[in-house]
């Protein structure tokens, strides 16, 4: 089993920047991967950044060039720089292992 937790989210305004903290808990060993991915009210969860063991990453396209994404061992972090209104969601961790396992969420909400 992997666990999960995030940190960070919050309100902000257009523009600014924020970071968000993931911390992987249990079996860490068994991750390939991790990554964020988020869901806006009433949209699918989606995609946003990944960064796997060898330290290659990928970002979805609405995110390029303003989010990255970073790793210490067993912690995940995301630098969202530039935030839009439209970057408002829940953004959960995401661990690839023997399985998916998932975080909690936590929100980010980005007033105009």
């Amino acid at each position: 089993q992997v666990q999960l937790v995030e940190s960070g989210g919050g309100l902000v305004q257009a523009g600014d920047s924020q970071r968000l903290a993931c911390i992987a808990g249990g079996m860490t060993w068994r991750i390939n991967a991790m990554g964020w991915y988020r869901q806006a009210p009433g949209k699918q969860r989606e995609f946003v950044a990944r960064i796997n063991n060898d330290g290659s990453t990928m970002y979805a396209d609405s995110v390029k060039g303003r989010f990255t994404i970073t790793r210490n061992n067993a912690e995940l972090f995301l630098y969202m720089h530039h935030l839009k209104v439209e970057d408002t969601a829940v953004y959960y961790c995401h661990a690839a292992a023997n399985r998916d396992y998932w975080g909690q969420g936590t929100q980010v909400t980005v007033s105009a």
